[in-house]
């Protein structure tokens, strides 16, 4: 059994591929810049691969309190877009798979870059 305590923060990558969906990852993005202002960490735009990450994304960091209003919000308001949202707990590999949470279509994760602890 794992504790709930070792979740430091969360991060929700939202993705998309071509000019539809980025515009709407846009409004979403600016939706949540409004909504949960100095409460969460919007990351940089990544138009191509990054990391673990399969698909054009961004990332957004939030605190273990904000999931109750934040996560909802994403899940109401996403157009249709995929998203990821998933602890950090000090396990990587973990917390992309295992530990993971999928709104839309699951895409797949490399988890060769992802380092295992613990």
């Amino acid at each position: 059994m794992q504790d709930i305590a070792s979740i430091k923060d969360y991060h929700a990558h939202v993705y998309y591929d071509d000019a539809s969906t980025k515009q709407k990852a846009a409004q979403l993005r600016q939706w949540v810049e409004e909504r949960f202002a100095g409460q969460m960490r919007m990351g940089s735009w990544h138009d191509e691969e990054v990391g673990p990450h399969v698909r054009a994304m961004y990332q957004i960091a939030f605190p273990p309190e904000l999931f109750p209003t934040l996560v909802p919000f994403i899940m109401m308001n996403r157009m249709g877009l995929t998203v990821l949202v998933h602890p950090q707990s000090g396990r990587p590999r973990d917390d992309h798979t295992l530990n993971a949470m999928w709104m839309g279509e699951v895409l797949p994760v490399k988890t060769e870059v992802l380092r295992e602890t613990g």
